[in-house]
């Protein structure tokens, strides 16, 4: 007696090919939407000023933890503030210089918020906060 080779029906649905699909269509996703998201206007981006204004002649404004102000290498007391930054933007080749504000960790928000607007009212035009960067070991 011969057996006959029983041929068994296909009863499982195979979802690999369905989850291939699926993984490169979520690629796509990944890859495309970004470049979906900005705007079809055209725009000349402003280039980063991070560590170039390190060379620029600058005035620095320090604050320390417990409310101590210094205008370069000279301590002024909070009301003199904006007389002293005034007085070192007025000086001949300062019109557009960086105003740089160095402030400790713990010095509170509000603080250093009243100082950048009390330079400001004194005339900067260009403020920036110095930060240390990732991995860089404080003084």
């Amino acid at each position: 007696m011969r057996r006959r080779a029983s041929t068994q029906l296909i009863t499982k649905v195979n979802v690999t090919p369905i989850i291939d699909v699926a993984l490169v269509l979520v690629i796509i996703l990944l890859v495309t939407a970004p470049m979906m998201s900005v705007s079809d206007i055209p725009v000349q981006l402003p280039e980063a000023r991070t560590r170039e204004a390190e060379d620029e002649r600058n005035v620095s404004v320090t604050i320390g933890t417990n409310g101590q102000l210094a205008v370069d290498d000279r301590e002024v007391a909070p009301t003199a503030l904006a007389a002293a930054v005034a007085e070192r933007l007025a000086q001949p080749g300062n019109d557009g210089v960086l105003v740089v504000v160095r402030a400790d960790t713990a010095t509170p928000y509000s603080e250093v918020r009243r100082t950048l607007d009390v330079i400001r009212q004194s005339g900067a035009k260009r403020i920036a906060i110095a930060t240390r960067q990732k991995g860089q070991v404080a003084p």
